[in-house]
């Protein structure tokens, strides 16, 4: 056997071996610390965070079939544990003021610039892309959600006193 069929061999049985360790997926039904129970999220909002967010910001994810393939399945959930870190909608009742603050922030300003969601994510799903209509509904709702909390707890009202 020549050593290149001895490489390809040994590859092949260490793609399959692999296959054997794979991580836990992101699956749950518990949606009662969303961002849902503290402010309205309408249909069409919705629509939009379940097409272009959840999939990495929720405790939710549609996996698609290429996922229960290693080594894909480390890397998409690398993915998931990153934005979830960053973001999560699932969790957000669980943030304290500041944090939901300045998640509301940033989820204006990352997808005012396109940002969000990730262009390697929309490649793969070309469903995810937003419209700039999709975008201008998305970040009117955030900031909607931002007033609303300013209204109720006045920005200055959070700052650290010494």
């Amino acid at each position: 056997m020549s050593l290149l069929k001895k490489i390809g061999l040994a590859l092949v049985v260490i793609l399959v071996v692999l296959q054997a360790f794979k991580p836990e997926k992101n699956v749950s039904d518990d949606h009662s610390k969303n961002i849902a129970t503290l402010y309205p999220v309408s249909k069409e909002v919705d629509a939009i965070l379940v097409k272009a967010c959840n999939d990495c910001h929720s405790n939710n994810t549609k996996y698609p079939w290429y996922a229960s393939v290693q080594p894909l399945a480390w890397w998409i959930n690398d993915h998931v544990v990153d934005g979830k870190k960053h973001f999560n909608l699932d969790d957000f009742a669980n943030y304290k003021l500041r944090k939901q603050y300045h998640k509301m922030e940033e989820v204006i300003e990352q997808v005012k610039e396109g940002e969000m969601p990730l262009e390697s994510y929309s490649l793969i799903h070309g469903e995810a892309k937003l419209s700039q209509e999709e975008r201008v509904v998305l970040t009117s709702w955030a900031q909607s959600v931002l007033d609303s909390m300013k209204a109720t707890y006045p920005i200055d009202s959070l700052i650290k006193k010494n």
